[in-house]
């Protein structure tokens, strides 16, 4: 039976009534056509996605778990259907500069055509080319053309050798080349003959063997041009050889690209290099480059298909998992030819963004921001445009290889980014560029309100979850428990919690639970054995503090009174699970010169917050008793066997009760456990993770043994927060243990001491021996001994004065 002032069972837990109408398990209900509880974030994601400015890329809100992913992708696959789909994107090669690949926009679906036909064609150019130029007629112009060259030049040096041997020379032809000898009775003279000679004979000849050298030597100076001549003709011969056999093979490419001039125009370039290598006699050239180049004997001719959308469907919607650089703006890749990095257009290869052209992107915020240059990069993008495939700025200049300028794609893409609400607001503080760029932010919200009408879609929600995971159905007794889960997860029984993460999780494990029973439909024991099943699994630590307390290593008193300590409660989140359990907190007061002393903030244990709750505290004490003296007091708060950082300003009331049970020396009563923040002014305010505290001290209690005297004292506006579990609520039913809410300290104290707290009067006279009163009288009493410690005589104390001298 429940004590005087301490709330009743009913007021522990508000349970879902399983009265439904219409169904009896999950299969019987519908999936929600749209989300839950999101309509401002659905709103904004709506016009974020509908406008086309620049700029209005989004940043999606929310904490982890509440479905922020799967509505922003649905609203997305409405959106995306009713777009165009974006064209293929194709880079082809430059023939004026290798170095700057030409971009290719093509009907979607159509890159693929093109690239498997051009590679079609070049498997049948080479035999083409072999074919044209070693046909007969081809072969017999080439072979007369260099028969006729070769006839030019034997009469050029028969005629100068028959006109020099009208005057006694001869042209003879030796390894070293043409020579010009004398010649007697038609033989050339010898050395000696020659010597024989008069100096006016020998003096003729030089003349005359002079004047033929410089006129061979006119006549060898035309021979390159005649060649060059021959090899023109040559060249004009393979080319109209060629000229048919390329045309025809590109004829149907041409009917078939006929629309589409940027086609039309790579088509002619094509055909032009090839007519130019095979008539220059390129082809040995094309072929050692062709093994250089993995065996492409014509890798230039081919089209490198960056982006394909022949099975898109609209927009294309594109989640980068892994945001790196090279995974975002594409890069171009190498490969090693004979110890050195080489690279062409068809190495290229696709970011996320080319993916997204014409599309959507959806891209975690902290993967991107953890991975280096990949921001600025997407910024740079975003500002520009445009997809510009180059390494990033930091990187330029750390490699000596010639890198490609891919002409750069048009950034026709809508970014959605997913992250948290700190990350949110640190990006719009510190990076000037995020608010130009990401102006629409869609907030989610943890939780909705906890009305009959949302209850229902509330249900069919966790029916849509079980579905999509083909779960067992949930009857309707499961799911009034899973509503009293998702109240719980609120930490506020008027409201349910959108963390679908963890409601769908909870339905899994309890469907396992289910088919290890052999049964077909989950209830409401099922999910309650998977929440004692992942309660267990992150017990370990819970467990060794009860253990702790239970053997005496850590003390804790449930029974008895003592003056200035009192039980706290305190919350430890361990991998996303929080367990509550009490921490003895102790105060001393002295003759001082009214310093509270926080010993966790002297010894940099403690928080700002759970500092500023202290520093509250001793305002309150200032206001309330020193109004008309000064506060002569020293005091300090202790959290005791606490040796890590506490933060937080939840024990605040437990501190003060505590301190002034150490002024009044009012033994506080050791059965009781508090929680709860104060003001300046001694209410009490509302505090999280109440439910945990409860059942923490209750778990401490029960294993002692439960004697109806225990209980927790937590502020009154945190009634409607409590969602406690059956254990707790059926012991307070049984009067075996209690819950006090309570709105300031005077009623905390009056439940923790077991006397009247004390009102003043209309003349401000507190009633005698009760607390207050005896923290004023004890306060008095200090203030007196204080002043007339200070008289002493008009000197001060010796130790006194050797301090400041």
């Amino acid at each position: 039976m429940a004590r005087p002032g301490s709330l009743s069972a009913e007021n522990l837990c508000r349970r879902s009534a399983a009265d439904w109408p219409d169904f009896e398990t999950t299969d019987d209900l519908t999936d929600l056509p749209g989300g839950l509880g999101q309509a401002r974030a659905e709103e904004a994601l709506r016009f974020a996605l509908a406008m086309r400015q620049p700029g209005y890329h989004v940043f999606v809100l929310g904490e982890a778990g509440t479905g922020r992913h799967a509505v922003a992708l649905r609203l997305l696959r409405e959106f995306a259907q009713q777009r165009e789909i974006p064209p293929d994107l194709c880079y082809l090669h430059d023939f004026d500069n290798p170095q700057r690949p030409r971009l290719l926009k093509l009907p979607a679906g159509r890159g693929s055509v093109l690239r498997s036909q051009m590679q079609t064609f070049i498997t049948d150019l080479g035999p083409a080319i072999e074919a044209a130029l070693e046909a007969d007629p081809h072969r017999e112009r080439v072979d007369a053309l260099q028969e006729a060259h070769k006839s030019r030049e034997e009469k050029a040096l028969r005629e100068i050798g028959e006109a020099c041997a009208a005057e006694g020379i001869s042209l003879l032809q030796t390894p070293e080349g043409f020579v010009f000898a004398p010649t007697a009775n038609g033989e050339a003279m010898s050395p000696d003959a020659f010597e024989a000679l008069s100096a006016e004979a020998r003096e003729a000849i030089e003349e005359k063997v002079a004047r033929w050298s410089e006129q061979l030597s006119d006549l060898l100076d035309d021979f390159p041009g005649w060649r060059k001549a021959l090899q023109e003709s040559v060249k004009r011969a393979s080319r109209d050889a060629l000229g048919p056999a390329i045309t025809h093979l590109m004829r149907p490419l041409r009917a078939t690209y006929a629309e589409l001039p940027e086609v039309l125009r790579f088509l002619d370039a094509v055909g032009r290099d090839v007519l130019k290598n095979a008539a220059e006699q390129d082809i040995a050239e094309d072929e050692d480059e062709a093994a250089d180049d993995g065996g492409q004997r014509f890798h230039r001719y081919q089209v490198k298909l960056l982006v394909d959308h022949a099975s898109t469907q609209g927009a294309p919607i594109v989640y980068e998992d892994n945001p790196a650089f090279g995974n975002l703006i594409g890069r171009v890749e190498f490969i090693a030819q004979m110890g050195v990095l080489m690279t062409h257009f068809n190495l290229i290869r696709a970011g996320a963004l080319h993916r997204a052209c014409g599309g959507y992107l959806v891209v975690d915020a902290d993967r991107l921001l953890t991975q280096p240059f990949a921001w600025e990069g997407l910024k740079r993008a975003l500002r520009a445009r445009e997809i510009r495939i180059e390494p990033p700025a930091e990187a330029q200049g750390w490699t000596n290889v010639q890198m490609l300028e891919p002409e750069p794609v048009p950034c026709d893409v809508k970014v959605i980014l997913v992250g948290d609400r700190e990350l949110f607001y640190l990006l719009t503080e510190n990076d000037p560029d995020f608010p130009e760029l990401f102006k629409v932010a869609a907030d989610f919200d943890d939780d909705m309100p906890r009305t009959d009408a949302l209850t229902i879609q509330y249900v069919r929600l966790l029916a849509t979850l079980a579905r999509a995971s083909d779960l067992l159905p949930v009857n309707r007794e499961g799911l009034a428990r899973m509503v009293e889960e998702g109240a719980r997860l609120a930490e506020d029984a008027g409201r349910l919690s959108l963390q679908t993460r963890h409601l769908a999780d909870l339905l899994r494990e309890a469907d396992y639970h289910a088919r290890q029973a052999g049964l077909t439909v989950v209830d409401a024991r099922q999910i309650d054995a998977a929440i004692a099943a992942r309660t267990r699994r992150f017990g370990r630590y819970s467990e060794r503090v009860l253990e702790s307390m239970l053997d005496g290593t850590t003390l804790i008193s449930t029974e008895g009174s003592r003056c200035g300590q009192v039980n706290g409660l305190v919350i430890v989140e361990i991998a996303g699970e929080q367990f509550g359990h009490p921490v003895r907190i102790t105060a001393t007061a002295h003759l001082g010169e009214g310093d509270v002393v926080d010993i966790e903030r002297e010894t940099e244990l403690g928080g700002a917050i759970h500092s500023k709750g202290v520093l509250i505290l001793s305002a309150f004490l200032a206001a309330r008793y020193a109004r008309h003296q000064p506060l002569s007091l020293a005091a300090s708060l202790v959290f005791e066997q606490s040796y890590g950082p506490v933060e937080g300003d939840s024990a605040s009331l437990a501190e003060l009760c505590s301190l002034l049970s150490a002024l009044a020396q009012a033994p506080i009563r050791q059965c009781f456990a508090v929680t709860g923040s104060v003001n300046q002014f001694g209410e009490v305010q509302a505090i999280g993770g109440v439910n945990e505290k409860i059942e923490g001290f209750f778990q401490l209690c029960r294993s002692r043994g439960l004697t109806g005297e225990q209980g927790v004292l937590i502020p009154a506006a945190s009634v409607r927060q409590l969602m406690l579990r059956d254990e707790v609520v059926e012991a307070v039913r049984a009067g075996r243990f209690h819950v006090f809410p309570v709105s300031n300290v005077d009623e905390a104290i009056a439940l923790l001491t077991g006397m009247e707290a004390g009102a003043p009067d209309a003349k401000g006279i507190l009633p005698r021996g009760s607390v207050n009163h005896r923290v004023a009288e004890a306060l008095a009493v200090m203030t007196s001994a204080k002043h007339a410690a200070d008289q002493n005589g008009g000197r001060k104390p010796r130790h006194r004065r050797r301090e400041e001298e």
